[in-house]
């Protein structure tokens, strides 16, 4: 389905830029607002956001744009995006909001919206809500005495604080662990050092110091070298970073050696078929997920289910087929006992459950498999499909046959931009990069 202003992630774009500005923000909260109208009542909306200077501005249109439609708005103010997903079913709202742009530069923002029971939207509500923003809007206005109330609610932090607590058992606690938690300078800045500090745990904190430009820079998730020296300086157990809106996670080991989404899932997998939790024997993950990860799981008797790149088809194929486990390489992990999108603060809280319990240095517990040689090229293209060309497709099919079972081609276009990805793995590195130039040599000819 074809989408004119949602992305794979909400809508998305540069902050005072269509269509992240302040009159298109406020016809979204009219359009969300509308298409989620249920009956005869008050409607509820909770709207979070991350650190990002334009959050200000975005919050206002959106609280704008809602109560002229009738909904009442509650303002959580920073908060990590599975915590309004999460508030969003627990305060019995219609709708929940997060404004974030995730991991990416402070200079973007973007507006995720959450249904009623903290998922993010179907592709058929989104496009609900795009045929109601390239309407008029004007007769769908409230009457005045039925006009939207906002107000900032106090303790929605604690709230979450306590929700993350619990998903560890009652008697487990993390003192002895010498943590340290890098918040990207984002939405989870507060909330996840004081967890982790009511847990028992001694904590190090990095990128908590939100200024408003600074979230995701030099720090987090996607920039872990700031980490790796504060692990090694203070010699701490681990290290934890989540991202600008602390829906992903990778961790650190003692030793200072990154963790990605893929270990993380052959931790908990493990630990939780162990345990008997798993719901099915497996867990889904996307189509960029290690085979080494594929093939770790089998030796335990279970599956990996994949999806096309984006958290959302996970956790889609997730409800579809009953698993409770699923993820990302880059660090989203759901789990789905718990949440209903990714969360990093209760991810890593799982793993250091096993930590605790196995009484193991991180780097033995999180190194489950080897992962195989992994490479990856960037096409970009102009305009057309360059993968429908005949040439093209003639490339692929020889190079998935070179591959043969040992090891795996995908070739995907981006969702944000005009690039075809070409990634290839497999048991001999040689092999596999010279699969990934012979197919980018020609999509390149073709996308030119």
């Amino acid at each position: 389905m074809t989408r004119k202003y949602f992305g794979t992630d909400g809508i998305r774009g540069q902050a005072n830029k269509f269509p992240i500005t302040p009159d298109f923000a406020m016809k979204v909260g009219m359009a969300a607002g509308i298409a989620f109208r249920r009956g005869d009542y008050r409607h509820r909306v909770v709207i979070g956001k991350d650190t990002r200077l334009s959050g200000y501005m975005i919050e206002s249109a959106l609280q704008a744009g809602f109560t002229s439609v009738g909904v009442d708005v509650l303002l959580l103010g920073p908060m990590p995006t599975p915590a309004v997903a999460l508030l969003t079913r627990s305060m019995r709202a219609d709708l929940g909001v997060m404004i974030s742009a995730s991991h990416n530069p402070f200079a973007d923002n973007g507006i995720k919206l959450f249904a009623p029971d903290g998922y993010k939207l179907s592709d058929e509500v989104e496009a609900e809500i795009e045929a109601l923003l390239d309407s008029d809007l004007g007769p769908r206005l409230a009457d005045a005495p039925q006009l939207g109330r906002a107000k900032r609610i106090e303790g929605a932090q604690a709230r979450y604080i306590e929700f993350a607590k619990r998903t560890l058992t009652r008697n487990l606690s993390l003192e002895g662990l010498r943590v340290v938690v890098d918040c990207a300078n984002g939405a989870a800045y507060k909330v996840a050092p004081e967890a982790l500090w009511e847990l028992g745990a001694e904590v190090v904190t990095l990128g908590v110091e939100p200024n408003g430009v600074n979230i995701n820079k030099d720090v987090g998730s996607t920039a872990p070298n700031a980490l790796i020296a504060k692990v090694r300086e203070t010699r701490a157990d681990i290290g934890i970073a989540l991202d600008g809106d602390a829906d992903r996670v990778i961790i650190v080991d003692e030793k200072g050696q990154v963790v990605d989404g893929d270990q993380l899932m052959a931790v908990v997998a493990s630990s939780w078929a162990e345990e008997g939790r798993l719901s099915v024997p497996g867990l889904v993950s996307t189509v960029m997920s290690n085979l080494g990860l594929e093939r770790y799981l089998s030796s335990l008797g279970l599956t990996l289910e994949r999806t096309p790149v984006g958290d959302r088809y996970v956790v889609e194929r997730m409800r579809a087929k009953g698993y409770n486990l699923g993820g990302e390489p880059s660090g989203h992990i759901v789990l789905s006992d718990y949440a209903t999108t990714g969360d990093g603060l209760v991810a890593a809280l799982q793993l250091l459950a096993v930590v605790q319990k196995a009484e193991r240095p991180v780097s033995e517990i999180c190194h489950c498999f080897e992962p195989l040689p992994q490479v990856m090229k960037n096409v970009r293209y102009k305009a057309g499909r360059p993968l429908d060309d005949d040439g093209v497709r003639a490339a692929i099919a020889k190079a998935t046959e070179r591959l043969g079972r040992a090891g795996r081609l995908v070739i995907r276009p981006s969702g944000t931009e005009p690039v075809i990805r070409v990634m290839a793995e497999g048991d001999d590195r040689t092999l596999v990069t010279d699969v990934v130039d012979g197919v980018v040599e020609v999509i390149t000819k073709a996308a030119a």
